[in-house]
């Protein structure tokens, strides 16, 4: 259950695309203050599709540049968000990208960060 789960166990998030997973999440009071505590902790955070919709639930998309699935762009953009058309976006530990169309540079990028975030808390422990 993500209400048992811890931050400090973890070194990156990876937020799931479609529309039935991120809608789930976004309701579920436990997943949403796990998502706004990782976004909070500086670790990694990646979100594909729809995924972003759970940022959105937990309030930290504003002032930040972001892409989407075109259908949620309303949504980043309700809550503050810069919304782009690229197929991958970078914003400081926040990874987004549009849909399965744009898995090559998204998979590149979170496996880029993920790993760069690993390393780096192996070497600060």
């Amino acid at each position: 259950m993500v209400a048992d789960a811890s931050v400090t166990h973890y070194d990156a998030l990876l937020l799931p695309g479609g529309t039935v997973n991120p809608d789930q999440l976004r309701v579920d009071p436990g997943a949403v203050s796990f998502v706004r505590e990782f976004v909070e902790s500086g670790k990694p955070v990646a979100a594909i599709c729809h995924g972003p919709w759970t940022l959105i639930e937990a309030g930290v998309v504003e002032g930040r540049t972001l892409t989407s699935f075109p259908s949620i762009r309303t949504d980043l953009r309700n809550a503050g968000a810069d919304v782009v058309d690229q197929d991958v976006v970078v914003d400081g530990n926040l990874i987004t990208s549009r849909s399965p169309d744009d898995l090559p540079a998204f998979c590149e990028t979170v496996v880029v960060k993920f790993a760069s975030n690993s390393t780096q808390e192996e070497v600060m422990s």
